[in-house]
């Protein structure tokens, strides 16, 4: 049977960085297509016609869209080894409820964050910082989120490992100050051969693309 996997993705998207590291954990090959956002691909819009969003992996030809959702395709299908979600289905509800937090409070306010100035700014930060201390209390004492292995939350979450620098510097605040548990998974995290390797550089996604799309756009 084929097993041609292809990811459409942009190199500074947290949802895209969900996807390969998931695909890494689970050891799968693929090739990786990125796109220009603003002259979106014929494939693109071709495999992802509602969103024409990334990411989108295109599993022998059938595309597969949002990350969570991905990321349980991944599970599902690759399920020999890694294994993302839990077996027992309390705990896989669960850990669906938390990354659905994370997109909520977590994701859903990164571009504000780095946009933001002011009052807003200050509005958002308090309501990013309370996310970040509610999921420290969700992880608590654990080395992940799913306890001893590394599993879908961490998966989820993980990408903003690579985002802390950029909004730390536009939001003049510390995640190891405010939230030394996280701090501490985020380095675990990076400890991670499959984090480590699909994660851009902080420095990168702060200089190449925040610092890059400000004076583009005057923001």
């Amino acid at each position: 049977m084929e097993n041609k996997v292809v990811l459409l993705n942009f190199w500074p998207s947290s949802y895209g960085m969900r996807v390969r590291i998931a695909l890494a954990e689970k050891g799968i090959k693929y090739e990786e297509k990125d796109e220009n956002l603003v002259e979106k691909s014929s494939l693109l819009l071709e495999m992802n016609p509602v969103h024409k969003s990334i990411p989108v992996l295109v599993h022998n030809g059938k595309p597969i869209c949002e990350s969570l959702n991905i990321l349980q395709y991944i599970d599902e299908v690759w399920n020999e080894n890694s294994p993302l979600l839990p077996s027992d289905p309390y705990e896989r509800a669960q850990a669906r409820f938390w990354a659905d937090f994370i997109d909520k409070k977590a994701f859903g306010l990164v571009r504000r964050l780095w946009l933001s100035k002011g009052e807003k700014l200050e509005a958002v930060k308090k309501e990013f910082i309370e996310g970040l201390k509610t999921l420290e209390g969700e992880l608590g004492d654990k080395i992940y989120f799913g306890g001893d292995k590394f599993g879908f939350v961490d998966v989820a979450l993980a990408p903003l490992a690579s985002w802390f620098y950029t909004l730390e510097t536009c939001a003049n605040f510390s995640v190891e100050a405010e939230c030394p548990k996280i701090g501490s998974w985020t380095k675990r995290c990076w400890e991670r051969e499959s984090v480590a390797n699909s994660l851009p550089n902080p420095h990168k996604i702060y200089a190449d693309w925040v610092v890059e799309h400000k004076k583009q756009f005057g923001e």
